[in-house]
């Protein structure tokens, strides 16, 4: 018998990743009346009441001292074992690193296909169809997928968090792990940045091969400041030096998602759109008014980004009095 549907939830020490309440909100359209599931590795109070708020009905903790901090074969492993033990219709989670590594644990030791990275999902035969992204979004693949049991995650920043609040009931599940499960595991943590990041920032202004030298990003340093935001920049920008790959916004590089990503002097090669695609809104700035990046944006200036840019900061700073 089906016993609804178990998100595998992300967190950092018991700090909840805003991917998993992504998930939690996409799988709440699958549950056809049954359960939500949250499935914790290591659970806390306040992960159970996180996951409450976005509508899981059951908050099951996965507790062994070998779950203490993240451990893909370990949270694998847990999680196979309560699929095993409840026998859900959907097993979901984000796919981001973490989430497509547990799942793809998870489907190895039950012999179960996963469908990973969703952006939609047919789940009203018994046979789903999806449409799935490859080659981080430069891709669209149509699937369908036949399993007892279905496995897949929800592409990061395709689904918007909507809250949803329940109450849960919250339980405990032990499952049997040997020291064998702990050969991949965080075991030390180095602090690269702190504060906003370019994965938070609300506001990220990114410079391409336009701005034309690395004293160029000073202006665009100076404007993102004034918005609490992020500098980032496109491949070209780190393969001339100018900037640290840490920066740059791509395929290969950070997925951003912010309110709205200010893109200046930057083509728009499908690489670096894949890592902007999830902004909420984009304004390009370029004097080549047939950018990709311009035909992509949903607003764009048509003009020298030297002189753009410092005149949006002086606007800025004169309405700031």
């Amino acid at each position: 018998m089906s016993a609804g549907v178990v998100v595998v939830i992300e967190h950092d020490r018991g700090e909840i990743s805003s991917a998993s309440l992504e998930a939690l909100t996409a799988a709440r359209a699958l549950t056809n009346g049954e359960p939500l599931i949250a499935a914790v590795c290591g659970g806390t109070d306040a992960l159970a009441a996180a996951c409450a708020g976005y509508g899981a009905n059951e908050v099951v903790s996965l507790n062994h001292e070998v779950l203490n901090d993240y451990a893909p074969e370990a949270w694998g492993e847990a999680v196979s074992q309560l699929v095993s033990a409840r026998s859900p219709r959907v097993v979901m989670a984000c796919g981001t690193d973490r989430g497509n590594e547990v799942m793809a644990h998870v489907a190895s030791v039950l012999d179960l296909p996963m469908v990973a990275n969703c952006l939609t999902i047919e789940a009203a035969a018994a046979d789903w169809s999806m449409t799935r992204q490859q080659w981080g979004g430069s891709l669209l693949e149509d699937a369908t997928l036949s399993a007892p049991t279905k496995l897949v995650t929800v592409a990061h920043h395709a689904t918007d968090m909507v809250p949803s609040e329940v109450t849960e009931t919250r339980t405990a599940f032990e499952p049997t792990l040997d020291a064998s499960f702990t050969r991949t595991r965080v075991i030390d943590r180095v602090v690269r940045e702190a504060g906003v990041t370019l994965t938070t920032a609300r506001v990220v202004v990114g410079g391409g091969r336009g701005v034309g030298s690395p004293e160029g990003f000073a202006t665009l340093e100076e404007l993102a400041g004034l918005l609490n935001g992020k500098v980032g920049c496109s491949r070209a920008v780190t393969n001339n030096g100018w900037r640290n790959h840490a920066d740059q916004v791509g395929q290969t590089g950070t997925r951003i998602a912010p309110d709205i990503y200010l893109a200046c002097g930057i083509s728009g090669a499908i690489q670096h759109w894949v890592g902007a695609m999830a902004s909420k809104k984009i304004l390009a700035i370029n004097t080549d008014r047939e950018a990709n990046m311009v035909s992509r944006a949903d607003y764009a200036v048509i003009g020298d980004l030297h002189k753009v840019i410092p005149a949006i900061t002086a606007e800025i700073q004169r309405r700031r009095g």
